[in-house]
């Protein structure tokens, strides 16, 4: 039977959620390391995406209007051809199509997520090739092409990339907005992207995990309702934040400043767990 989550552990893995989740450092793969390091245990893929809800809250209440307008776009366009070459329509359409592929692999591949991709050493090697990929990015990437220039073909990519997030230590902003500057799309245009293609995967899976959060399927700390729903509104209100800095950020800044980072940090936890200092699973 798996242990109690403490008041603590809900607390602080709720805030480390909250600050990591749209940051290109993985949010899972923080939540993973952090549990382990200070509580000596898993906080678990269920209790990981059921706090997810809070910071893809936080997503819909800062990008309200921008949803919005893409899901009247959308409804309009498809009753009225004069509208279908419209941005916002063209949007629909591509989080749509985009959201297929980590929809499949997520379930077909639920099992391992919640088990052994939770592996401390798997999660350390992650942090330090995609923070490779990331560099690699945003060298290559001519960054030329505003979110106006978005097509199906970008759409699709970003989307596959995003199965990689279902690793915990890749990041799914990583991961996406990389594929984007790989695309040529603009730092701030495959940013904003990577948060619109994030909202209906892991509002998804936040609820499809909701049950398991309360019993762990997999290994993992029992939180209960309240200590949820805590962790869930602490997660909430840190990445409400979180997302209005990222995007200022990017505006001037490259990820390259979040690279050094993932690298160091992944070397720390290798070390940790060379010299027996934590466990791998």
């Amino acid at each position: 039977m798996a242990e109690s989550m403490s008041w603590l552990q809900a607390l602080v893995l709720g805030a480390v959620q909250g600050l990591t989740e749209f940051l290109p450092i993985s949010s899972s793969g923080h939540l993973r390391i952090v549990s382990e390091v200070f509580f000596g245990d898993d906080a678990g893929a269920s209790f990981t995406a059921v706090t997810q809800l809070g910071t893809e809250a936080a997503v819909l209440l800062y990008f309200a209007k921008d949803i919005v307008r893409i899901v009247r776009a959308w409804f309009r366009g498809l009753t009225d051809r004069s509208h279908r070459g419209d941005l916002d329509y063209r949007m629909g359409w591509y989080v749509i199509f985009a959201t297929i592929p980590i929809g499949v692999i997520g379930f077909v591949f639920k099992d391992a997520i919640r088990t052994g991709a939770r592996n401390l050493w798997l999660v350390a090697t992650m942090l330090i090739v995609f923070a490779l990929v990331i560099a690699i990015a945003e060298k290559v990437g001519s960054q030329r092409r505003p979110i106006e220039k978005l097509t199906t073909r970008d759409g699709l990519v970003m989307g596959l990339a995003q199965c990689l997030a279902l690793i915990p230590g890749v990041s799914r902003s990583g991961a996406t907005s990389s594929a984007g500057l790989f695309l040529g799309l603009t730092r701030p245009a495959a940013v904003r992207f990577s948060f619109l293609l994030a909202i209906p995967a892991v509002t998804a899976s936040g609820l499809f995990s909701l049950p398991d959060a309360f019993s762990p399927s997999g290994e993992g700390l029992q939180a209960s309702g309240a200590q949820l729903l805590v962790a869930t509104l602490v997660a909430f209100g840190l990445g409400y934040a979180s997302i209005a800095w990222l995007l200022r950020f990017v505006e001037n800044h490259s990820l390259n400043w979040f690279v050094g980072y993932r690298i160091v940090l992944g070397l720390l936890v290798m070390a940790l767990l060379a010299t027996g200092t934590v466990a791998a699973t």
